[in-house]
C-alpha cells in the first residue's frame, strides 16, 4: 500500500495523525537516551582501572574478576566503594588507607567522568520546548538513586524533569553514613525541582507493573503519554505491553560498541539477570516510531501541543 508520501514533513505529519491525541506527558529513560551512559562509564572506569594496575602491580584480569564479584554483591556497576573491597588491593595496602593509596586513580576517574558527562545533542532544547508546552516530563531509570541524582544535577536535568523514578541506593559500608562521606552541606546533594521517587526493590524493566504503578502514582492515562528508551527488549517491550505510544532511541544503542565489552567483563548482572535478558531478546520487537539520530526527532513524531507563548 502506498500513502503517496513525498517528503519527510508529510511522513512526520502522518505519524502524528496515526499516533492520535495530543500528548500530555513524556516518560523517558535516562541512560543512553538522554546521555551516553556507556561512554561516561567506560571512560571513567577504564582510566581508573589502568591507574590501579600501574600503582599496585596487580594484573588486570585478577582485578576484573574481583570487581565483578563486588559489583554483583551490591547490584551495580557504579559502586563508589569498589576499591576498598577488592582483596588484592587490601593485601597490597597492608592496612593503609586504600583511598589515599589510590587517590591518583580516583582523581583520574572523576576527571574523565566530568569530561564525558554531557547530554546528547538536542536533548536540552527539546526538553525546554516540552516544558514550554506544559508537558509533564517523567524520568524512569534502573540506575541507583545516588548515581542518578549526581547526573541529574550535573546535566541540568533538575530544571526540566518533573518526577524521577529510580531504585533506592545500596547500603553504605559498615560504619559509614552519608554525612561521613559528603564534602559539602547536604543541600548541595538535593534535587531542587525534580521530585525523586523510588521503584520497588528487585523490580526491573520490562516489568509492566512498575510502569503501571508510575502511571497510577502520577494519575496519568497511558493514551496521554509517550515513552522513549534505547532498549528494545526492556523499554519498548514494556511500553508496548501496556499500550503507551513509544519511540525507540536507536541513536543510543550501545551493546555492539567495543566499550561495552569491558562492562560485560565486570558487570553486576547475576546469572539470573543474564538469563532474563536472553529470554527477553527472543521476542521480536518492531517499534512504530524510531528516532534514528537524535532525541529532538520526538517533536516531529508526536503531537505535544504548542508553546504557551505561541
Amino acid at each position: 500500500m502506498s500513502f503517496g508520501i513525498s517528503s519527510k514533513s508529510q511522513l512526520d505529519f502522518l505519524l502524528i495523525e496515526l499516533n492520535g491525541r495530543m500528548k500530555k506527558a513524556l516518560i523517558t529513560d535516562l541512560d543512553n537516551t538522554l546521555f551516553d551512559w556507556v561512554d561516561v562509564w567506560y571512560n571513567s572506569f577504564s582510566v581508573m582501572l589502568s591507574k590501579v594496575v600501574e600503582i599496585s602491580g596487580v594484573d588486570e584480569e585478577t582485578l576484573k574478576d574481583e570487581i565483578r564479584q563486588v559489583h554483583q554483591k551490591h547490584g551495580t556497576s557504579e559502586y563508589a566503594f569498589l576499591l576498598e573491597e577488592l582483596p588484592s588491593l587490601q593485601t597490597f595496602c597492608r592496612g593503609d588507607d586504600i583511598r589515599k593509596v589510590f587517590e591518583p586513580a580516583i582523581d583520574d576517574f572523576r576527571m574523565a567522568r566530568r569530561e564525558s558527562l554531557i547530554l546528547y545533542p538536542s536533548v536540552s532544547t527539546t526538553l525546554n520546548t516540552l516544558v514550554s508546552r506544559n508537558i509533564k516530563i517523567v524520568a524512569f531509570t534502573e540506575s541507583m538513586a545516588f548515581y542518578t541524582n549526581y547526573r541529574m544535577r550535573k546535566l541540568g536535568l533538575d530544571d526540566q524533569i518533573d518526577v524521577l523514578f529510580s531504585p533506592e541506593d545500596h547500603d553504605l559500608p559498615k560504619g559509614l553514613t552519608a554525612e561521613n562521606i559528603r564534602k559539602y552541606p547536604a543541600a548541595n546533594y538535593e534535587l531542587k525541582r525534580t521530585v525523586h521517587k523510588h521503584t520497588p526493590k528487585g523490580q526491573f524493566k520490562p516489568n509492566t507493573e512498575i510502569l503501571e504503578a508510575i502511571l497510577a502514582d502520577l494519575k496519568l492515562n497511558a493514551e496521554d503519554c509517550v515513552y522513549i528508551g534505547d532498549s528494545l527488549h526492556k523499554d519498548i517491550a514494556m511500553a508496548e505491553d501496556i499500550g503507551i505510544d513509544h519511540a525507540w532511541a536507536k541513536y543510543g544503542v550501545a551493546q555492539k560498541r567495543p566499550e561495552y565489552e569491558l562492562l560485560r567483563e565486570v558487570t553486576h548482572w547475576s546469572p539470573e539477570d543474564v538469563e532474563r535478558e536472553r529470554e527477553a531478546a527472543n521476542r521480536n520487537i518492531e517499534p512504530a516510531v524510531v528516532l534514528e539520530t537524535n532525541f529532538g526527532e520526538l517533536l516531529d513524531k508526536f503531537d505535544f501541543g504548542v508553546s504557551k507563548n505561541g
